[in-house]
């Protein structure tokens, strides 16, 4: 437990720690010059490419218009994000493990998946995604309780609207694969039922609170002048007016996750036997379609959080494509100089560290900054499966924490350094001026930084509460002789192979 607290405070205090003399000038780049009146907010602060091309003039206030093109569009990214968890992290996960666990990981995240997407229609969208404080929603909206085909949601372009039913199964998406990634830190030794509690509590007073901080504004049409936004900015998420940029969920799904899991590879403890019975994948076939599957995935993902068919949601598609590429080669090449030999599991790994990576830049740079970012991503993530692992001393079984906590931290950081137009990004979107905003590079990396702290602090300290609750009523892990047995027999009775 001390190791727990020691690590949550040493990362707090690093993501906390920007100088004071910058915090005025962070001050001042806190909200993304934007916010307005559609109920169902878009994802992030604007992609400005794609506010470009469709804001009208200041002066004049648009009809909102339900646009076909952009609610088929989501609409496909929300079936491509679902396929990232069935089958896709199921098999990425299930190959990693051993033999006599592999339904086991299977069943978790199938049956996570399924737990989150009903608690997110009965209660998580509403807290999740109405005006409420700047940590979470109200639940006026309860069992979608209002929500119609007829009802619009905001995208990042005035006037244009996607359905608000579009919105919900697409953000519901996230949420339940957010969950399934915490899996990967206790597998092979986790209670399931202990599992499932956690899972509901974590959801509810983890990731539905950094979901609304990060995402929720009320949409760009009320910008209509300074004073206005003024008033609809007082009304977003704490970090969206702190000014943190995350397109696509580098902290609400990554490093949420990853800390979570890493907590809980603390709290329930190492595997038995680890370091003197083999624990190699049993599956690296498995574990290649897993990737491959998240990657085709991963372009719902993160083209999607466009909220548009748009030049921007072609960038953050683009950006996906390359910045996974030169992570798979990065971390190939950096294995090979370091083992002597390139591996399927590092190639694996390092295209899910791209894709992690470039997750909370994708619609704010240019091709050369995704480049950037999936090149450190492969050295980088190689590094937290290795060297920091040690150094923490948990037995993350999958390196949740060394992929997604390390990957997500840095893309997090550095979409405030690639977002800058002089560097080739997008800069941040005036809805007031209708036009990008002057950038400062200071003072956004600063609100990363805010980001990011909150996010290890505020997952760490749900989490240590959760599993400790359930420890005490459940208990987290299953008895000695279940686990050398497997848990896919003496937890659900079953078994992968026949042979």
């Amino acid at each position: 437990m001390k190791r727990i607290f020691a690590m949550l405070a040493l990362m707090g205090a690093v993501a906390f720690g920007a100088p004071a003399w910058a915090e005025e000038k962070a001050a001042d780049a806190a909200a993304p010059v934007a916010t307005a009146v559609a109920e169902a907010p878009a994802a992030v602060a604007a992609p400005a490419a794609a506010a470009a091309e469709a804001a009208p003039a200041a002066a004049e206030a648009a009809p909102i218009v339900l646009s076909k093109a952009d609610n088929a569009w989501i609409m496909i990214c929300a079936a491509l994000v679902i396929l990232m968890s069935i089958p896709g992290l199921a098999l990425f996960y299930g190959g990693l493990v051993r033999t006599k666990n592999m339904l086991s990981v299977l069943m978790q995240v199938f049956v996570v998946f399924s737990l989150i997407s009903v608690l997110w229609v009965i209660y998580g969208y509403s807290a999740a995604f109405t005006e409420g404080n700047a940590f979470f929603g109200v639940l006026d909206k309860l069992f979608l309780k209002g929500v119609t085909p007829d009802s619009l949601g905001a995208t990042f372009s005035k006037g244009v609207a996607i359905s608000e039913l579009t919105f919900v199964i697409f953000q519901g998406a996230f949420a339940a694969i957010t969950c399934g990634l915490i899996v990967g830190s206790f597998a092979e030794r986790a209670k399931f039922s202990a599992i499932l509690v956690f899972m509901v509590i974590w959801f509810t007073l983890s990731y539905i609170p950094m979901a609304h901080m990060v995402w929720y504004w009320a949409g760009p049409d009320a910008y209509t002048d300074a004073a206005a936004a003024e008033a609809m900015g007082a009304t977003a998420g704490f970090l969206f007016q702190k000014g943190a940029l995350d397109f696509a969920g580098g902290t609400v799904v990554h490093i949420n996750a990853a800390v979570a899991g890493l907590v809980g590879a603390y709290m329930i403890g190492k595997r038995t036997g680890l370091g003197n019975v083999a624990m190699a994948p049993h599956s690296l076939t498995f574990t290649m379609i897993g990737a491959s599957l998240l990657w085709f995935g991963w372009f719902g993902f993160n083209a999607g959080s466009a909220l548009e068919a748009s030049g921007g949601s072609a960038l953050a598609m683009v950006n996906t494509w390359v910045a996974t590429a030169c992570a798979t080669l990065s971390w190939m090449a950096a294995e090979w100089m370091l083992k002597g030999k390139p591996s399927m599991l590092g190639a694996a790994s390092g295209a899910v560290a791209g894709l992690v990576a470039i997750t909370p830049a994708a619609g704010f740079v240019g091709i050369m900054g995704a480049i950037v970012i999936g090149l450190l991503a492969g050295v980088v993530c190689l590094w937290g499966v290795n060297g920091l692992k040690k150094m923490l001393g948990a037995d993350d079984s999958l390196d949740v924490f060394g992929v997604h906590g390390v990957g997500g931290i840095l893309g997090a950081i550095l979409t405030g350094v690639f977002a800058d137009p002089a560097l080739g990004g997008t800069g941040v979107y005036d809805y007031v001026a209708n036009a990008v905003a002057p950038f400062d590079m200071t003072a956004q990396v600063i609100s990363q930084f805010w980001g990011v702290g909150t996010a290890i602090v505020w997952s760490g300290v749900v989490s240590i509460v959760a599993y400790k609750l359930v420890d005490i009523v459940i208990g987290l892990r299953v008895p000695e002789e279940e686990e050398r047995e497997g848990l896919d027999l003496t937890s659900h009775g079953e078994s992968a192979y026949h042979h």
